[in-house]
């Protein structure tokens, strides 16, 4: 494999593609996210509809990705916003069970606590129930940036952007020239970016979690 002479002179080609792939995978995880954690917020009070929702979201990631992917060509056609669309969902169904276990986990004498200083519910939201609930929040997201790293790979079948590309040129095109060198660095730089996100991911989490709760 002549991995050395493939390289040269495509770091530029190699740097956009990266820069494209982590990109979207950190769009889709922030969007997703904020999704997961509002729907959250609205069903972990709610007994019957958190349940739905939790059973829902683990039934949703058994959804075959390309599958998925296919079906959202129809209305809007090949290229980033299928692959927008379809990375956000998955990004989204871990954090909502997170989100939901981690807010349920809230313990009732805290809650009334802060009732019973004046707090409004939604002070006692964002200043008490969300930052208790972080810690396992932030590992349902740690789960969802490595699936999503790894699936946004696919998104290259819809024209989509990313390191999904050079590997399925490169497989295309088994037996011809570098094309196990196009497959091989594709497959390297997203595991990179995979480490590069969850190590960032743990630094966050130190920064932001109190010593009481990790």
């Amino acid at each position: 494999m002549n991995l050395w002479n493939y390289l040269q002179g495509r770091g530029e080609f190699l740097a956009f593609l990266t820069y494209q792939h982590a990109s979207l995978a950190f769009q889709t995880v922030l969007v997703g996210t904020l999704v997961a954690v509002a729907i959250a917020v609205a069903v972990h009070r709610l007994p019957l509809f958190s349940s739905l929702t939790l059973t829902t979201s683990r039934v949703a990631l058994t959804i075959p990705s390309l599958a998925l992917l296919a079906l959202l060509i129809v209305p809007f056609g090949l290229g980033v916003v299928p692959s927008f669309i379809m990375l956000a969902f998955f990004a989204a169904m871990p954090v909502i069970g997170n989100a939901i276990v981690g807010l349920r986990g809230v313990p009732d004498t805290v809650i009334e606590s802060a009732k019973g200083i004046g707090l409004s519910r939604a002070r006692i939201l964002f200043s008490v129930s969300l930052p208790m609930a972080w810690p396992v929040i932030l590992t349902g997201i740690r789960v969802s940036t490595q699936m999503v790293i790894g699936v946004a790979a696919i998104v290259a079948y819809v024209l989509g952007p990313g390191l999904g590309s050079l590997i399925f040129n490169g497989l295309s095109r088994l037996g011809g020239t570098n094309s196990v060198e196009m497959a091989f660095t594709g497959t390297v730089l997203i595991v990179v970016i995979a480490l590069v996100f969850d190590a960032l991911l743990v630094l966050l989490g130190r920064l932001t979690i109190s010593k009481g709760l990790s």
